[in-house]
């Protein structure tokens, strides 16, 4: 008799989505996780945090950093 395996299931639900949701970056570079999550709930019925979705990007090197609005420089004079 052997013991059955332990530990966690390998791979991820959305693994069976990866084609999808890359398809949704590729549409629109700026979707945001929130819109990511509400479209994969709608479209393929797959109930997932943000906070999941942002971490299996990750695993697979998508991150994005939306830059901030820079300020105009100030034209004082320099003495």
């Amino acid at each position: 008799m052997t013991p059955s395996k332990q530990g966690r299931r390998g791979g991820s639900r959305l693994d069976a989505h990866e084609d999808f949701i890359v398809g949704m970056i590729g549409e629109a570079k700026d979707v945001t996780l929130n819109e990511m999550v509400l479209r994969l709930a709608e479209d393929k019925a797959v109930c997932i945090g943000r906070s999941a979705l942002d971490v299996w990007l990750r695993k697979r090197g998508w991150t994005f950093k939306k830059r901030p609005h820079m300020h105009w420089s100030k034209n004082a004079p320099i003495s």
